[in-house]
């Protein structure tokens, strides 16, 4: 798995999805952009890709596409509309694009070659606490209970969707 943390800015949302796709099956690697304000850190979509695969490899996956069930471990949801709001949408958009399988780092040059690839930037570095906590669900009180970190109970919500199963 790598990662390119950048900036991009989506006219055509469609367009580009069909292009990461088509960059994918090119290298065979599967292509997931999202929106960097969701993720907490790389070890979080580390964690969704290998329980994705694991779903896929036992027939449980909810979505037919690779890159679709990235999105649904990491983040921690079964429905795909409520997964999407981690995806990258039209406009400026701080993201991350995952690579995984097949020629990755020759992917990632070719999505730094596409018209929405606005730079490199460090997406990942501070990351939105507040913004985490609403999206995955994961209250004051809680946090204060545990000495785990923010990222350690949002790869938990990723975990439990195994479980919720």
């Amino acid at each position: 798995m790598e990662l390119l943390e950048c900036t991009l800015s989506i006219d055509d949302l469609d367009s580009f999805v069909a292009e990461l796709g088509a960059i994918g099956e090119t290298h065979g690697t599967t292509l997931q952009a999202f929106d960097a304000r969701y993720v907490a850190g790389p070890h979080h979509l580390k964690r969704a890709v290998e329980l994705a695969d694991r779903s896929i490899a036992r027939g449980e996956n909810v979505a037919r596409d690779r890159a679709v069930e990235f999105l649904l471990y990491a983040a921690g949801r079964r429905q795909i509309d409520r997964a999407l709001e981690m995806g990258v949408d039209r406009g400026e958009n701080r993201a991350v694009v995952l690579a995984d399988g097949g020629a990755e780092a020759a992917a990632l040059e070719d999505v730094r070659e596409l018209a929405a690839f606005a730079g490199t930037a460090s997406t990942l570095e501070a990351l939105d606490e507040d913004v985490l906590q609403e999206f995955f669900e994961i209250p004051d009180r809680e946090r204060a209970a545990t000495d785990a970190s923010l990222g350690a109970l949002v790869r938990e919500r990723v975990a439990l969707l195994e479980v919720e199963k």
